[in-house]
């Protein structure tokens, strides 16, 4: 994640079969690495409605806008395996937790761009489709 200046990562993106995604949204200036680690996340509220340009790892070269709530409440378990909920997520960090979150249920942010965005990185999707296979 942090060498493909990445800022989450879901462990299906790595062949690993569990419900578990990891953000940092620190930024490359900071100081530190800040990463946020969720088993079983689940998004259990969400409010508003916030369009941003979104790009993904498993997806390289591909930006479009995509339509999310806007502010989310998380339950999920931490390292320890302790259940917490965490209310009031927004901006940068409720994107790419719902981003994560896709993931672990089979959704690129790809499945959710409108008509015109799919239709200007067609070829882009179609070449990563047949390299797949």
């Amino acid at each position: 994640m942090y060498e493909s200046n990445g800022i989450g990562l879901a462990a299906p993106q790595v062949g690993e079969s569990v419900r578990l995604i990891v953000v940092d949204v620190s930024g490359e200036g900071a100081k530190e690495k800040q990463p946020h680690v969720f088993f079983n996340p689940e998004i259990i509220s969400a409010k508003g409605e916030a369009v941003a340009e979104e790009g993904c790892l498993s997806v390289p070269g591909v930006w479009a806008d995509v339509t999310r709530p806007e502010v989310i409440t998380l339950r999920a378990m931490d390292r320890e395996g302790k259940v917490f909920e965490w209310k009031g997520i927004d901006g940068i960090l409720a994107r790419c937790v719902q981003h994560e979150i896709d993931h672990l249920e089979g959704v690129l942010f790809v499945d959710k761009i409108s008509n015109t965005d799919s239709i200007l990185n067609e070829a882009k999707l179609k070449k990563m489709a047949r390299q797949s296979r």
